[in-house]
């Protein structure tokens, strides 16, 4: 039995937004901790590890706000929460925070083994370390508060590379980062920050010239989590 155990700040259900699986059902798995401060990041309420702010699953659970609390569980522990929640979903979403700070073999392989499929959501600064069979979307992010680089064992394990943009720099940052790094084939999506007019007007342009693809973060036009 794996008693390896995982910060968890939110585990719920829902659909997938963004990205290759956007309109997937899917469950979350938020993970607790995040150094890299990024400064539009819109679960900043993850960044920080108290050990003060521990609490039982339960509770966790039945959070109605963000908080910076978070429930220790282990991968046998994840599983019994599915099923006791009742969730239907099959796909299954690590974010965070940054999941890749911690080692995620553990977790996706007994969700593999229990039939789910695994998607990591991590900014590329750090070493992914995950199952062969999951689905690795890096959000690579640049000259953040932290300092952290992109690494490129993180760039080129990529399954889809999703850049969040605002301004023509962020468009000029992702041409080098698939340069520096030697991305060729992986699909690429272009984010607009805070779905502003003008960020998604540049993404749309930048999309068609150059093949990439558009993410727009179907669950806040929706308004769901």
């Amino acid at each position: 039995m794996n008693t390896t155990s995982y910060k968890i700040n939110e585990l719920f259900e829902t659909i997938q937004g963004e990205g290759s699986f956007t309109g997937q059902p899917s469950i979350f798995i938020r993970l607790q901790g995040c150094p890299v401060g990024c400064s539009w990041c819109d679960t900043k309420h993850t960044w920080e590890i108290d050990l003060d702010q521990q609490i039982p699953a339960a509770q966790m659970l039945a959070k109605s706000q963000e908080t910076e609390a978070w429930s220790a569980l282990s991968p046998i522990e994840i599983l019994k929460v599915f099923n006791e929640q009742g969730f239907q979903a099959k796909h299954i979403v690590i974010t965070g925070g940054e999941p890749c700070m911690v080692d995620l073999v553990p977790l996706c392989s007994a969700l593999e083994q229990a039939g789910y499929s695994c998607q990591i959501e991590t900014s590329g600064t750090f070493e992914v370390l995950t199952t062969a069979n999951c689905w690795v979307t890096v959000s690579p992010k640049v000259k953040m508060k932290g300092g952290y680089p992109i690494l490129t064992s993180a760039m080129q394990r990529a399954n889809e590379i999703k850049h969040p943009v605002a301004t023509e720099q962020h468009v000029d940052d992702l041409l080098a980062l698939i340069a520096e790094h030697q991305i060729n084939d992986t699909p690429i999506y272009l984010q607009p920050i805070s779905q502003k007019k003008r960020a998604t007007e540049l993404a749309i342009h930048t999309c068609i010239k150059h093949n990439w693809r558009l993410s727009v973060q179907v669950h806040k036009y929706i308004g769901i989590e």
